[in-house]
């Protein structure tokens, strides 16, 4: 491989395509990237979905966005892949290798193509790769740019909202009688079984919280088709408790997020929107480690701690999900408190 230190890029591509929070944790990367060529163009290529992360990002000059409907095509998408490519950049760095990215890289001939170490029959694609980096998500992204000189340095995700989106959340909280008040947010949601706290559990985690803070709200998050599961949630919490009419969108969550005091979830991408807002998180583990959680104490991953930690499976093999089932609400309730107070006094409480 070539020593890439002293390159100097006027156009560079970074392909990070999904998930919606994989998006979010690559974009300390992408301001890594954008300090250290100051002068280049900068251009991400992601999916449509995840769009709303990137949008007002003063790092990013433009965003080339994947509609996987309008591509089933395999011609039609390998013109479009092509057409990415032939923007004339100097160098790509691609934080996936998923196919789609590949197809770019290929058609490119851009003189420097990054990534990590791909398996000896992706070789052919790249130019250059940086180590492999455990530990935080975030920084085994930008663990992929070191053959430039680049380190992660504590870089937290970042959303960029705008005075509109802020002055959303304040019509919300005032609309659900939050003002003055109070409030955390909860994410009782996910798609995988084993990885989803029992309802049950956020439900009374919630109630204990009020016990000692009876003013708290509670924001019940939720995306399609999930709005049943948040209604369960509050009716269980009680008082305090609500439950948005309408599903907010990614941006107009992570502005009332950036409202609340503290965010209590599941493993999944709203826990990183609250990272990028500046509010304490506690995150309750199942089947997935703890690499996504950012390194701070005012970011818990709370897991029970069984043998069979971190099992990273979307089914339990043993049938009982007993790292989530068995991990109760009182378990928690200290560290829950910990965070919930130091978001009081973060916001004036």
């Amino acid at each position: 491989m070539k020593d890439i230190t002293n390159l100097h890029p006027r156009k560079i591509l970074a392909c990070q395509l999904r998930q919606i929070g994989d998006v979010l944790l690559a974009t300390p990367a992408i301001r890594l990237l954008k300090e250290r060529y100051p002068d280049a163009e900068l251009h991400v290529l992601t999916e449509k979905r995840c769009l709303p992360v990137l949008e007002n990002n003063p790092h990013v000059d433009t965003v080339w966005v994947l509609d996987r409907k309008a591509l089933k095509n395999p011609f039609k998408a390998l013109a479009w892949y092509a057409g990415v490519a032939r923007q004339g950049f100097d160098l790509i760095v691609d934080f996936q290798q998923l196919p789609r990215c590949k197809w770019v890289v290929r058609f490119s001939g851009a003189p420097v193509r990054l990534s990590f170490p791909p398996k000896w029959y992706n070789r052919f694609l790249y130019t250059n790769w940086g180590p492999l980096v455990y530990g935080y998500a975030a920084k085994c992204k930008a663990g992929v740019l070191a053959p430039l000189g680049i380190e992660w340095n504590g870089e937290r995700p970042e959303l960029w909202l705008t005075d509109g989106e802020r002055a959303f959340a304040d019509g919300f909280i005032e609309r659900h009688g939050l003002g003055g008040r109070p409030f955390i947010t909860v994410d009782p949601s996910h798609r995988r079984e084993t990885r989803r706290w029992p309802e049950r559990h956020f439900a009374e985690l919630v109630r204990l919280l009020r016990e000692r803070h009876p003013e708290l709200g509670a924001v019940i998050l939720y995306g399609p088709g999930e709005k049943e599961l948040a209604e369960t949630v509050a009716a269980q919490a009680g008082d305090g408790a609500l439950v948005p009419d309408a599903m907010l969108s990614l941006r107009e969550m992570a502005a009332v997020q950036e409202r609340a005091a503290m965010h209590l979830g599941n493993c999944s991408a709203p826990r990183h929107f609250a990272v990028a807002v500046g509010i304490p998180t506690l995150t309750i583990q199942g089947a997935t480690g703890t690499g996504w959680g950012f390194p701070s104490d005012e970011h818990v991953s709370a897991t029970k701690g069984l043998p069979c930690y971190p099992c990273n499976s979307n089914t339990c093999k043993l049938g009982t999900r007993e790292c989530l089932e068995t991990f109760t609400p009182g378990e928690n309730l200290p560290e829950a408190l910990r965070l919930l107070e130091l978001g009081l006094k973060k916001k004036g409480f």
